[in-house]
Parts: C-alpha cells; sequence; structure tokens
C-alpha cells in the first residue's frame, strides 16, 4: 500500500472541479486533510466509524455509518477514496435538493433495487434513533423507529404497495424534509 501520492494531479483537480461543488484551492485543501487522516489514500470503514462517533458520542453511530460509508463506496471496494470522499462530500454538503434527494434515496435503498421497503427504511431509521441516543426529544408520534416508518410510509406510500419509488420518495420528502436531514452532518463542516 504505502502512501498515496502528496498531491492532486491535474487531471485529477480538473475532474474533481468540473464534478463537484468545490472550487481548485478547497479541493487540494480536502485532499491534504484526507492524507492527514488517511495517509495511504483509503478509508476503511472502522476509521469511518471513528469519524462518526466523533459527532455522536452519546449514541453508537455504527450502524448508520455503515450505511453512509456503502454509499460513499461507489466502487464497492471496501475502502473509500479521496475521489469518492468528495464526491459524496460536495453532494451531501453543497448539492441541490435534487442531487441530495438522489443520494438520500441511495441511503435508504439497501439492497440497490431501486425502491425503499419498509424494511429498509426501519433499518436505517433504527440506526438514526441509535446513532442520536437520547440527545433528542422526539414527538409522541415519532418517538419509535416503528412509528416514524409508519409516518412515513403513510406520507409518501401513495399506491400503498409497501414500498417508496424514488418518486414517491421525492414528493414526500419535499412534504417532510426531516428525511433527508440525516444529511445535514456535514452542513457545518463544509
Amino acid at each position: 500500500m504505502g502512501k498515496a501520492q502528496s498531491k492532486l494531479n491535474p487531471d485529477q483537480l480538473t475532474d474533481l472541479q468540473k464534478n463537484t461543488h468545490f472550487d481548485k484551492k478547497e479541493l487540494q485543501q480536502w485532499y491534504k486533510g484526507f492524507l492527514k487522516d488517511c495517509p495511504t489514500g483509503q478509508l476503511n470503514k472502522t476509521e469511518f466509524q471513528k469519524i462518526y462517533k466523533q459527532f455522536f458520542p452519546f449514541g453508537d453511530p455504527s450502524r448508520f455509518a455503515d450505511y453512509v460509508f456503502n454509499v460513499f463506496d461507489d466502487d464497492k471496494n471496501g475502502t473509500i477514496d479521496f475521489k469518492e470522499f468528495i464526491m459524496a462530500l460536495s453532494v451531501t454538503s453543497r448539492g441541490d435538493v435534487d442531487e441530495k434527494l438522489i443520494w438520500a434515496f441511495q441511503l435508504y435503498d439497501i439492497d440497490k433495487d431501486d425502491y425503499i421497503s419498509r424494511d429498509e427504511m426501519f433499518h436505517i431509521v433504527d440506526a438514526i434513533y441509535k446513532m442520536v441516543g437520547s440527545m433528542v426529544k422526539l414527538p409522541p408520534d415519532e418517538d419509535t423507529p416503528e412509528k416514524r416508518v409508519d409516518k412515513i410510509f403513510n406520507l409518501m406510500d401513495n399506491d400503498k404497495d409497501g414500498r417508496l419509488s424514488f418518486e414517491e420518495f421525492k414528493e414526500g420528502s419535499k412534504k417532510d424534509p426531516t428525511i433527508v436531514q440525516a444529511l445535514s452532518l456535514y452542513d457545518g463542516l463544509v
């Protein structure tokens, strides 16, 4: 393995400037920081979980971090390289609503069948509840993952088939923006 190159080459930099919401200087700064934390140029799932633990010290973010890791790891090789990291960060922190919705849909669609089942929604919502722990006071109709999933499906599952298409998810998320707020973790960082 060894160390990754210390600077992005001009082609990489140009590609990332075209495909992210970051400018040249920001990309260079993010790359420098990424290499400081990941000298090999690769971030594994355990290291990714440690980052989440810093943000959520009173809960258990490991399962949610796993789900997020799987969306960041675009090529599914078990690690996140700088390009995967910065592309996902760009969408989650500076993307427009539609970009964020696509990204969030990918997060909830665990089996990648282009639908979100109740079970998939439950897994993500349960992981979020475990991550935030008792730090967030929830209204009575959302104080368990089951109640939250029921509320989401009542709002979004227009054809009542027990699964959400991207269109249903998109329309429902505009009615209930808390669905996509899992992404807001990055808002203060960037």
